[in-house]
């Protein structure tokens, strides 16, 4: 005679709705906590773009200086195909203002597109003289 065993041998592999929700759950808390970072992050490396550039241009400023003893306000003077000049990307547009019979200027890169969302940091200067604000926003 066969006595019937108590064991359960049968188990159904898978998920409940309960486990699969609060997974679901927990990826959505976790999103929500790193897409401001990440945002954040990407603004940030995009404005080292608007940094670079700025950058290059004030150097090239420094070499019309030198060849005629003026700054330029026209960015095609300085070798770039528009003015105002648009850097790789399009986050920035950059333009020259010159002041005191040529031998100062101010360069600007405004945010363009997403890059707007960049707070406090929109508007990127430099000068002959190397000064940079707004200072918080470069590195």
């Amino acid at each position: 005679m066969k006595i019937p065993s108590t064991k359960k041998t049968d188990h159904i592999l898978g998920f409940t709705l309960i486990e699969l929700m609060i997974a679901v759950a927990v990826v959505g808390i976790l999103a929500a906590v790193a897409y401001p970072s990440y945002t954040n992050f990407v603004l940030s490396s995009n404005r080292s773009e608007g940094e670079r550039e700025l950058l290059r241009l004030a150097n090239l400023q420094e070499e019309t200086f030198i060849d005629r003893r003026t700054y330029t306000a026209d960015m095609t003077a300085l070798g770039m195909t528009a003015d105002p000049h648009l850097t790789e990307f399009g986050n920035y547009s950059i333009d020259a203002i010159i002041a005191n019979g040529g031998t100062t200027f101010i360069l600007t890169a405004t945010a363009q597109g997403a890059q707007v969302n960049d707070a406090g940091c929109t508007v990127l200067t430099v000068n002959e003289a190397g000064q940079k604000t707004p200072v918080a926003c470069w590195r």
